[in-house]
């Protein structure tokens, strides 16, 4: 018992330097926050603080593990809610884009820390895009068993369907001013290459042909 109630507190102590740590990355900058800043805002010693975490890059990943947790289950609460494959892996991957452009948009800074996070591949980065590739490949392969969804590798699948949407969920690369496909737009081109159905042949080169010219 007298274990269990250090661990308990130890998760407090962690979960309350993560909230200063959270508070001063939006009104400063993940940048100029430093240990002594976390400190201060946490009411401890910075020496306490290196009890819990062993760098600042160690709470600021633990940061972003938060965030990334609340994507994921965004994530995978909407394509719970939703009906056919498609419709859910629209409503999956919408999550997602919404979450990063709302935080983009209000609350700049700690979009900036996540998507450095994406950009260096940290850890909790990585982890978080394998636990997203996960569920749009569960969600592609049922709708291949039920026959909604073309026949193939679920995992290239997946591969190509988020390189493709890419724009749209990838914090750092995701952009107010960019000038690029909606969302919609993107997801409806998306869903006609993974649709099962006949494919219908296109001659690229006699599109590009010059035309006859009729002769009078």
């Amino acid at each position: 018992m007298p274990h269990r109630i250090r661990q308990a507190g130890s998760s407090c102590i962690r979960r309350r330097i993560v909230q200063a740590a959270t508070r001063l990355h939006r009104e400063i900058g993940f940048r100029k926050t430093t240990v002594a800043d976390i400190a201060r805002g946490a009411s401890m010693s910075p020496a306490n603080i290196y009890r819990f975490f062993p760098s600042r890059q160690a709470i600021e990943e633990a940061v972003v593990a938060d965030l990334f947790e609340q994507v994921s289950a965004a994530a995978t609460l909407a394509a719970l809610l939703s009906g056919s494959a498609l419709d859910r892996l629209t409503a999956a991957l919408s999550a997602i884009s919404q979450l990063h452009e709302h935080r983009l948009e209000n609350d700049s800074k700690q979009h900036e820390l996540v998507a450095a996070a994406v950009r260096e591949n940290w850890a909790v980065a990585l982890s978080y895009a394998d636990r997203i590739q996960g569920l749009v490949r569960a969600i592609i392969a049922g709708g291949q068993a039920s026959g909604e969804l073309r026949p193939g590798s679920a995992v290239a699948m997946t591969c190509c369907l988020l390189e493709a949407m890419e724009g749209h969920l990838n914090p750092s690369r995701i952009n107010a001013a960019a000038v690029r496909p909606t969302f919609d737009e993107m997801m409806d081109f998306c869903a006609g290459a993974l649709r099962h159905g006949p494919r219908r042949s296109v001659d690229l080169a006699a599109d590009l042909r010059p035309k006859a010219v009729a002769q009078g």
